[in-house]
């Protein structure tokens, strides 16, 4: 959270210079505090293990934030007990007519899977065009950033010649934005992915801001000009041991999936892995959290949309 100062004090400009977030006194008074409104798109298999990924990082933060678990309407989940999806999650259409202060589309492994062949692509076009007018800011996170960036500006993603498996170090490229402040120069993230979208195609969109990226991975984190749109295109909510369990469930399927790169300790799987994302994950969410959700989002939850 930001410190409150006077605001005529000179290490306001200096600060505000570096990237650190001042609130001045004048700002301060005319601010009202109420809970985040955060809704969660879940759309991987186990939604279990997305859920505690998640709220684990949202978490972390001293607002309060009242969440609604979402699911799409026409498809009926493998992996997780109707028995949670019924108690725990709400349909897209019953949602529909409220306003969020933020929401949270997972990915989905539909990697190989054209985006038009996807059983529920229509409604995913629906909820886009909804969070637009009725959520201050969306973050995506791996497929659905990929998804979303090819709804919203035709950005096709290109299959890579082999699954990029791995924790992978990426370079900051706009320091100033809010969304990085506090990151380190490099840092790391894991990634699990077929594909991903040329640099050169998000350079046809001046409103599309890269922000990290690396050589190896593409760009990796992505915003809009007003930050209602944040695209994620790896994994850093994932668990210490869950590119292990893909790389164990490939063995198991009879194929012959390259070891998870920069993840096992010496490159062993024996040695087990190591989590050296976390504080990065930690501090994405809280980033986004703040400032694209709280200091923007007006205090009536109605007013949101108003001005899009």
């Amino acid at each position: 959270m930001p410190i409150k100062v006077i605001d005529q004090l000179p290490a306001v400009a200096a600060l505000s210079a570096e990237n650190v977030f001042i609130m001045t006194e004048s700002r301060a008074q005319s601010q009202d505090i109420r809970p985040m409104k955060i809704a969660i798109l879940n759309l991987m298999p186990n939604k279990i293990t997305t859920e505690i990924q998640l709220l684990r990082l949202l978490a972390n933060s001293p607002l309060q934030v009242d969440i609604d678990l979402l699911r799409i309407d026409d498809h009926i989940s493998k992996n997780t007990p109707p028995n949670h999806l019924n108690c725990f999650y709400r349909y897209f259409s019953d949602v529909q007519q409220q306003k969020y202060d933020g929401l949270i589309i997972t990915g989905a492994p539909l990697g190989l899977v054209d985006y038009e062949d996807v059983t529920y692509w229509a409604q995913f076009g629906d909820i886009l065009r909804w969070a637009d007018n009725n959520v201050t800011s969306t973050l995506f996170l791996c497929w659905a950033a990929h998804a979303a960036l090819y709804q919203y500006y035709g950005l096709q993603r290109e299959v890579r010649g082999e699954k990029l498996s791995g924790v992978y170090w990426q370079q900051v490229s706009q320091p100033l934005s809010p969304l990085v402040r506090g990151f380190d120069d490099e840092f790391l993230v894991p990634h699990s992915r077929y594909a991903q979208v040329p640099k050169q195609k998000y350079q046809q969109h001046n409103e599309l801001h890269i922000l990290a990226e690396a050589d190896v991975t593409g760009a990796y984190l992505l915003q809009n000009s007003s930050g209602s749109r944040v695209f994620v295109t790896g994994h850093p909510e994932y668990d210490v041991s869950t590119l292990d369990e893909e790389y164990q469930r490939d063995i198991a399927s009879g194929a012959e999936p390259k070891l998870p790169e920069n993840y096992y300790r010496n490159d062993n799987p024996l040695q087990g892995p190591q989590k050296r994302w976390q504080s990065h994950a930690f501090l994405l969410f809280s980033n986004w959290l703040n400032y694209y959700v709280y200091q923007a989002t007006p205090f009536e939850l109605s007013e949101i949309g108003r001005s899009a």
